[in-house]
């Protein structure tokens, strides 16, 4: 993985670039950041072994596909052996309505996103999740009213 003191200015402007739009050619984005197209192409392809890039993604818009609410939900467990954060990390990535999983610090253990169509189908999320994992001892669930600021983009200029 790539320090923030090895990423110099035109590695920060490629990666803001690619973060907009991706689609670009080689070409067209060596153009943008003032290098000819193969030591762009280099750097493109250092920053993707580094893992610094980790996937080049169409981001879609959940309302526009019919998942218009958006659950928060913190978990809390009395279980934190092996064998259950295994079995609890399986039964998340099972179901796909579950955009994220962080463990927490604080009186929180684990924190979801969940991107669902409504209540309903949160409903059904919900009871699939008690069900794949034993040892919760508190979920406890707020939805998002309004989406204030949403996207994938890390702020690459405030690096170093």
């Amino acid at each position: 993985m790539a320090k923030i003191a090895d990423l110099d200015s035109i590695d920060r402007k490629i990666l803001g670039i690619i973060q907009e739009d991706c689609t670009l050619s080689v070409q067209q984005l060596a153009e943008r950041v003032g290098l000819s197209a193969n030591p762009c192409w280099r750097r493109v392809k250092r920053l993707e072994a580094e893992g610094v890039i980790r996937s080049r993604v169409a981001v879609l818009d959940p309302q526009a596909l019919g998942l218009a609410l958006t659950a928060f939900v913190a978990i809390r467990t009395n279980r934190h052996d092996a064998d259950w954060l295994a079995a609890f990390a399986a039964a998340v990535a099972r179901i796909p309505e579950i955009v994220e999983a962080h463990r927490m610090s604080g009186d929180v253990d684990y924190m979801l996103k969940v991107l669902v169509a409504d209540i309903a189908h949160y409903d059904r999320v919900y009871r699939r999740l008690i069900a794949a994992v034993p040892g919760l001892i508190d979920v406890s669930s707020t939805f998002s009213m309004e989406r204030l600021k949403s996207g994938p983009q890390v702020d690459v200029t405030a690096l170093g």
